[in-house]
C-alpha cells in the first residue's frame, strides 16, 4: 500500500509536469494530427502520419504514443506496427470538422494564455498582467495582446464560438429569458451566444455590442446573422451609448477588468436599461 509520502510525491510530479500534457495537446492540434486521423478512412501508422504532415519520424512517433497514453488517441498493434485513430474525445472536441470542435480555443490558449502564465511570478510581484513581457504591449491595453493580429483576433472569436457551441444553450436555458423581448449581449464577439439565444427564445431579439473591428470580423467570417432577430452594434461599452434593452448579458466579460471598471460598466447599464432591468453576468 502506498504511503502518504508516495501519494504526495506522485501529486507533486503530476502538478509540476502538467504543462507537458498541455503542450502535447497543443502541438497535436497545431500539427493537425486529429484532423488527419478524422479524415482518414482507416487507422494510420506513424509512417503515414509523417508522410502526410511532413513531420519527423522520431518526433511523430513520440507524439502519437504520448497522445495514446493520454487517451487522446487509440492505438492498435498489427504485424508489429502501431496504428492510430481518434478517441471519442478527440473526434468530438479536437478535430476541425466536428460541430463542437474546441480547436481554435485550444490554439488561442496555447499562443496567448500559456505565454502569459509563464510570467505568473512577475504578475504576483507587480500586481498586474504581463502582456508587456509576453507580447510587447502595455499591460493596460488588454485586448492589444489578444487582438495582436487579424489572425489572432479571428482565432479568439472563433474560439468563443466553440465554447458556446458546447455550453451556450444550457447556460441560457438555466433561467427563463422569454420574458425579455430585447436582449443586448455586451462584448458578444461573433454572436455565437446570441444565436443560441434567439434559437432558444423565438420571440426575443438580440443585439451584439462589440468593437468595430470585432463586428466587421463577425460579419465577414462568422455567418451568424439571422434577419431581424440578431443584429450588431459597434462601440466601446465603457464610453459609447449602449443599446436599449430589457436584459443585458455580460458573458466572460467582467473577469477581464478591474473592480473599478466593472463597477463603472454596471452603473452605465443601470442608467441605460428599462425600468424592469436585468443584467446577467456569465463567467
Amino acid at each position: 500500500m502506498a504511503s502518504p509520502q508516495d501519494h504526495a510525491y506522485h501529486l507533486l510530479n503530476e502538478y509540476s509536469n502538467g504543462f507537458m500534457v498541455s503542450q502535447v495537446l497543443f502541438a497535436a492540434c497545431e500539427l493537425g494530427v486529429f484532423d488527419l486521423l478524422a479524415e482518414a478512412p482507416e487507422p494510420l501508422d506513424s509512417a503515414a502520419v509523417v508522410a502526410r504532415l511532413g513531420t519527423s519520424s522520431h518526433g511523430t512517433e513520440l507524439l502519437l504514443d504520448t497522445c495514446a497514453s493520454l487517451k487522446l488517441l487509440k492505438v492498435e498493434v498489427r504485424g508489429g506496427k502501431a496504428f492510430y485513430q481518434n478517441t471519442e474525445l478527440s473526434s468530438t472536441y479536437l478535430s476541425r470538422g466536428s460541430p463542437v470542435s474546441q480547436r481554435n480555443m485550444l490554439l488561442y490558449t496555447a499562443r496567448t494564455t500559456y505565454r502569459c502564465w509563464g510570467h505568473l511570478a512577475e504578475a504576483v510581484r507587480e500586481g498586474k498582467n504581463q502582456y508587456l513581457q509576453a507580447f510587447g504591449v502595455p499591460s493596460e491595453e488588454l485586448f492589444s495582446a489578444i487582438y495582436r493580429s487579424e489572425g489572432e483576433r479571428l482565432r479568439f472569436t472563433r474560439g468563443l464560438q466553440e465554447v458556446w457551441s458546447v455550453c451556450g444553450r444550457s447556460v441560457l436555458a438555466a433561467f427563463d429569458l422569454s420574458q425579455f423581448p430585447l436582449i443586448c449581449d455586451l462584448g458578444g464577439g461573433g454572436g455565437a451566444l446570441a444565436r443560441e439565444c434567439v434559437s432558444l427564445y423565438p420571440a426575443c431579439k438580440v443585439t451584439v455590442f462589440d468593437t468595430p473591428q470585432v463586428v466587421r470580423l463577425a460579419k465577414e467570417h462568422c455567418s451568424l446573422l439571422e434577419e431581424g432577430r440578431l443584429g450588431f452594434c459597434e462601440g466601446d461599452f465603457f464610453k459609447d451609448p449602449l443599446p436599449e434593452a430589457d436584459l443585458y448579458i455580460l458573458a466572460r466579460i467582467l473577469h477581464d477588468w478591474t473592480d473599478d471598471k466593472c463597477s463603472g460598466l454596471l452603473q452605465r447599464i443601470r442608467r441605460t436599461c428599462k425600468p424592469a432591468e436585468h443584467v446577467v453576468a456569465l463567467t
